[in-house]
């Protein structure tokens, strides 16, 4: 498919997951003990498209919903958070996802994804995309959840190669081995998107998927090595490293209270969309992208807790990363680039 629309192209098109985070009011107990749950907008490349937009970009995802209260609440989140949704592919008998998480800050946050038989977000093909606006946006975004199943592996691919080597296009390694059918199909559907994009962005053990590295050293000259222009390994605790080939820079962690880590790394992938785009040097792009992700791990949602510039500017200008949530208990903790830990489940 493609498009006539004379308008100017995205800034920032994402492709990937959508869907509804159910979160716990309550923090510290089991899924089995929580009384009440919050209700948000996720999915990784939907938060990214949602981060972008806060920044002042104008955003659309490409992903699917079902044709149900779940996806009718997804496509009303996005236009309500300024991303655009008409690339949103309804898909009728396939229910919109649904995660759920439990809190146990400040580093343990274990998720259960609800996306089987075949979520309607991997059911997007390649007949489904819009090439020209693919082609034309400033800064495309696509995530290795894309790549575990057909047939959005060939939609990936077909829009890759749509960019025809126009940059930035940026892979999220994006790893969730219970998405995958087989996680050991992984580092080979990796390998062969890898010459396709100019940056790549994912924490240590989704570069050890990637590219058998998880020193953030070695990893980032890996990536390099097989043709990658710009390599970020996102550290959490221990901040981010960037390199391209030749330079290298490093940032710190911002001290938070964290609430729920889960959305930081797309925070800080919405805020590196944001230096890209706009040619701010690699310095200043790592230390305002790891701000983000750490405002937005003070607070509960992912998609709805996006910071704004001004916000990102207080807290480097010494404010404090403001929660929103008042239940539970809240850790301190060091949180940077790729947030904190998460465990995953997927279930029918």
């Amino acid at each position: 498919m493609t498009g006539t629309r004379a308008e100017a192209p995205y800034d920032v098109l994402t492709m990937g997951r959508c869907g509804v985070d159910l979160y716990p009011l309550q923090s510290g107990v089991g899924l089995e003990d929580v009384e009440t749950f919050g209700k948000f907008l996720g999915g990784s490349a939907t938060n990214v498209a949602v981060a972008a937009a806060r920044l002042g970009a104008r955003s659309a995802v490409v992903t699917g919903v079902g044709d149900d209260p779940f996806g009718r609440f997804v496509r009303r989140e996005m236009r309500a958070l300024g991303v655009d949704d008409r690339f949103v592919h309804v898909r009728p008998g396939a229910p919109t996802p649904v995660t759920f998480c439990a809190l146990f800050p400040p580093d343990d946050f274990p998720l259960w994804f609800y996306r089987a038989p075949l979520a309607p977000d991997l059911q997007v093909g390649a007949e489904d995309l819009d090439l020209d606006a693919i082609a034309a946006a400033r800064l495309f975004w696509v995530t290795v959840t894309g790549l575990s199943a057909e047939p959005s592996r060939t939609a990936h691919h077909a829009a890759l190669d749509a960019r025809a080597g126009r940059r930035p296009t940026v892979l999220d390694l994006d790893y969730r081995p219970v998405l995958w059918a087989d996680p050991d199909d992984a580092p080979g559907e990796v390998a062969r998107v890898l010459e396709k994009v100019s940056v790549v962005v994912g924490n240590e053990a989704e570069c050890r998927m990637a590219v058998g590295e998880s020193d953030p050293d070695r990893a980032a000259d890996a990536l390099l090595e097989r043709g990658v222009e710009l390599a970020i390994v996102k550290r959490g605790p221990h901040g981010a490293l960037a390199k391209t080939r030749g330079e290298r820079v490093e940032v710190p962690s911002t001290r938070v209270g964290v609430v729920n880590g889960l959305g930081a790394g797309d925070a800080f992938g919405g805020a590196l969309c944001r230096g890209l785009l706009d040619g701010w040097d690699l310095a200043e792009t790592l230390a305002f992208a790891g701000v983000a992700g750490a405002i937005v791990a003070s607070r509960l949602a992912c998609a709805a807790a996006m910071p704004t510039a001004a916000e990102v500017a207080e807290v480097r200008a010494g404010g404090v990363a403001a929660g929103e949530v008042g239940a539970g208990d809240v850790g301190a903790g060091e949180v940077g680039a790729g947030g904190v830990g998460a465990t995953g489940a997927v279930r029918p």
